[in-house]
């Protein structure tokens, strides 16, 4: 995700501190449901990078620990939205765009939806949450999500170790 034209300044923004935790390349494995579907497995890897202002660059992608196909990604931004604050701003191949706010406290950022744009062919996504936790060089991170037939519920979850601190 990487890239000259967006090099990171020498020194983060002074906005970022609060959620400086978060900088780096992050790999690991996670698990998954969805009614109608068997429990799954995933490869992932989540990319938190500083592009020399007052947000951070997001991306992430999954996959098949099978056979190492794509299984899905993520774009977008974090914004700090003052003290013990943040916006998420992500778009999704799948046809939807996700606007999110929540807090961050310590080393703990949890969103949740405030907005979900889908296109005609988008799934019916109502409502998505996320919680990121950082302990050490460890990243957990849960997304919840909720459909037009489906309650809010537990999706996906990931263990992820740092692989960069970009």
């Amino acid at each position: 995700m990487h890239s000259d034209a967006f090099a990171a300044s020498p020194e983060i923004h002074p906005d970022l501190g609060e959620v400086a935790f978060l900088l780096g390349t992050w790999r690991g494995e996670g698990d998954g449901e969805w009614p109608g579907t068997q429990p799954f497995r995933y490869g992932e890897e989540v990319v938190f990078e500083d592009v020399g202002d007052d947000y951070l660059a997001y991306g992430q992608r999954s996959w098949s620990l099978d056979d190492g196909s794509p299984v899905h990604l993520e774009r977008g931004f974090l914004r700090p939205a003052g003290p013990g604050r943040v916006e998420l701003v992500l778009a999704h191949p799948l046809g939807i765009t996700e606007v999110a706010e929540g807090t961050v406290q310590g080393a703990r950022v949890e969103v949740a939806s405030t907005d979900v744009g889908l296109t005609a062919t988008a799934g019916a996504v109502t409502e998505l949450r996320r919680r990121i936790e950082v302990r050490d060089d460890t990243m957990r991170n849960e997304t919840h999500m909720a459909m037009r037939a489906v309650p809010l519920m537990s999706h996906v979850r990931a263990r992820l170790e740092r692989l960069t601190s970009d």
